[in-house]
């Protein structure tokens, strides 16, 4: 009977946390339950849940990724950059100029690609996914520089800002994309076979291996997946701006892990689910926005946040010892 009630908290405690969250910031502030703030907390966590949404898909095979931040930024400035600039081939003397929807094709491709890149790197030299993934995020960030000339790049204008600041039936256009990315992903992780296969290897690598699973070549999916991701998280960010910054994404893969742990993503891998990584990502908006409505020094934020995520993973290990 005890087992029974801590395998059925363990399964409700992201929700449980959520609704005595929502309960005592209600109380705590007049503010927090109103239409105009709940859209704003789900405005603001839409950037961070398509990262995370990626970053589960990684995590639950059994690795990490810390680039996700800065390809954010070098998709979001590449999309920009075409849309407003253009692309010259100096060699050939042409310019090829961009439509907003060509530019936002160029904006996944470079997330695509630096993705397929880490996935390729960790399967074929076998470097350890930290270890390759922290080399991306300093080669990322370099190319943005070197794209931007360390200058941030703006006013790209209305239909291309339509993504990040548009509304349908009131709700935000982040929010939209957002959804239907959690809508496919949840069928893509229960319904299919890629999704089976990422629970097996992230549960037992060589289980799966000896199962007949191609284990590279789903890693290598697994870290596009999450790079392309991380490229729509950028172009939602750089439209909602109307400013492709080269310090953008800074710290964004914190988060993105702290969303997806706290939703209750094993880091051991194989056990988690993009539902979960939803309401971690609810959870860290919730406590973002509690915080500031409380007037909380930014400092002090930082702290609570970091308290916050030490927890989740402690109930992880403990969860997984039961």
């Amino acid at each position: 009977m005890k087992s029974d009630s801590k395998v059925l908290l363990a399964r409700f405690q992201s929700l449980l946390a959520l609704v005595l969250m929502v309960v005592a910031l209600s109380l705590a502030s007049d503010q927090f339950l109103t239409i105009s703030n709940l859209r704003n907390i789900l405005l603001q966590i839409s950037i961070n849940l398509c990262l995370s949404i990626g970053m589960t898909l990684i995590i639950l095979s059994g690795g990490i990724d810390l680039s996700v931040g800065s390809v954010l930024a070098l998709a979001g400035a590449v999309a920009a950059g075409l849309l407003k600039n253009g692309l010259t081939l100096p060699r050939f003397g042409v310019v090829i100029q961009f439509t907003v929807f060509g530019a936002i094709i160029g904006g996944i491709v470079v997330g695509l690609v630096l993705g397929w890149f880490n996935g390729f790197v960790i399967t074929r030299f076998k470097l350890p996914p930290f270890v390759a993934t922290l080399g991306m995020l300093s080669v990322a960030r370099g190319l943005t520089m070197l794209w931007t000339g360390g200058f941030p790049i703006t006013r790209l204008g209305d239909r291309f800002g339509f993504i990040g600041t548009g509304h349908i039936a009131g709700i935000p256009m982040p929010v939209w994309i957002s959804v239907a990315l959690v809508g496919a992903f949840v069928l893509v992780a229960r319904q299919t076979t890629f999704g089976r296969h990422l629970y097996a290897v992230g549960g037992n690598e060589r289980a799966a291996m000896l199962s007949g699973v191609n284990v590279g070549r789903l890693k290598v999916w697994v870290y596009t997946l999450g790079g392309g991701l991380a490229g729509i998280a950028g172009l939602l960010l750089t439209a909602r701006l109307d400013s492709a910054t080269p310090s953008a994404g800074i710290g964004y893969e914190l988060d993105s892990i702290a969303a997806v742990v706290i939703g209750g993503t094993s880091l051991s891998g194989g056990r988690g689910s993009i539902l979960g990584t939803v309401l971690g990502c609810l959870i860290i908006g919730v406590l973002n926005n509690g915080l500031v409505l409380l007037a909380v020094s930014p400092f002090w934020q930082q702290v609570i946040k970091g308290f916050v995520i030490l927890a989740a993973v402690a109930l992880d290990k403990m969860s997984a010892k039961d």
